[in-house]
C-alpha cells in the first residue's frame, strides 16, 4: 500500500485523535503506538529499525498513514522511503505538552519494561529524546527544536504544521479531501488516559481503535 501520510509530530500532540481523523478521511488504517500493543510481534521489527536495519514495508504493511511513536522518531527515513507521502506535523503548546507527557506516557512513576524485546523498544524511544525526559526545560527545548528541524527539512508543499484545535479545515485542505460534517475526533485526553489507568483498564480504548482500523481497512 505504501504510506500516504507521515506523522512527524511527537506523542501527546493529539496523535490518537488524528489517527481516527485520518482513518475517517480514507487514509487508513493509520499506524500509532496502539498498533504496536495490538500487534506485539511487530516490536522485533521496530527494534531492528532502531538498530539501523529497518524493513519499512513490513512494518507498515496494510497501513496508509502513520502518527505518534515510534514512527515519528523515523520521519526523515520515512520521507525518503515514501517520497510521495505528505508530512503531517502535529503540535501544541510545549509546556502543556510536557505536562501531558508526565501525566501519561512518560509518567516518572510508571515502571520501565524489563523484559525483551519491549525493554529495548522503549530504550530506543528514550534515546531519541537524548536527555532527561522529566526535565521541563530540556523537553520543551527538544519540542521546539524538533519542530524547527522538521520545518527546515520538509518542502513546504509537502508539510502541514497542525494543531488539532484547528479542526478539519487545514487537514482536509492539505490532503485534498472534503471536510466531514462530524466534529473532529477528540480521543485520549490526559483525563481519559488517567481515568482508564486509574480504573485498572488499558490507558487506550483499544476496542474503539481496533474498530476504526477495521472500518478503514474495509474502505481500502
Amino acid at each position: 500500500m505504501g504510506l500516504k501520510v507521515i506523522g512527524s509530530g511527537l506523542g501527546r500532540t493529539g496523535t490518537l485523535s488524528t489517527k481516527l481523523a485520518l482513518e475517517q478521511l480514507g487514509f487508513g488504517p493509520c499506524h500509532h503506538m496502539a498498533e504496536v500493543f495490538m500487534n506485539p510481534r511487530s516490536i522485533a521489527l521496530w527494534v531492528q529499525a532502531g538498530r539501523g536495519r529497518p524493513d519499512w514495508d513490513a512494518i507498515f504493511d496494510g497501513y496508509s498513514s502513520m502518527v505518534d511513536h515510534p514512527g515519528c522518531c523515523y520521519w526523515r527515513e520515512l520521507m525518503d522511503r515514501y517520497p510521495d507521502a505528505k508530512v503531517l506535523h502535529t503540535v501544541r503548546d510545549p509546556d502543556k505538552w510536557f505536562d501531558s507527557t508526565q501525566a501519561t506516557i512518560f509518567n516518572p512513576h510508571r515502571p520501565h519494561p524489563d523484559q525483551e524485546p519491549m525493554k529495548t523498544f522503549f530504550d530506543q524511544i528514550n534515546a531519541f529524546y537524548g536527555g532527561d525526559m522529566h526535565d521541563r526545560g530540556f523537553m520543551t527545548d527538544f519540542f521546539h527544536r524538533h519542530t524547527e528541524t522538521v520545518v527546515a527539512a520538509v518542502p513546504k508543499d509537502r508539510l502541514l504544521v497542525f494543531d488539532v484545535r484547528e479542526g478539519w479545515g487545514p487537514l482536509c485542505a492539505f490532503l485534498g479531501v472534503p471536510a466531514p460534517d462530524t466534529p473532529y475526533p477528540r480521543e485520549n485526553s490526559t483525563e481519559q488516559f488517567q481515568s482508564r489507568a486509574g480504573a485498572g483498564q488499558a490507558p487506550l480504548d483499544m476496542d474503539r481503535i481496533a474498530q476504526s482500523a477495521r472500518a478503514a481497512a474495509g474502505k481500502a
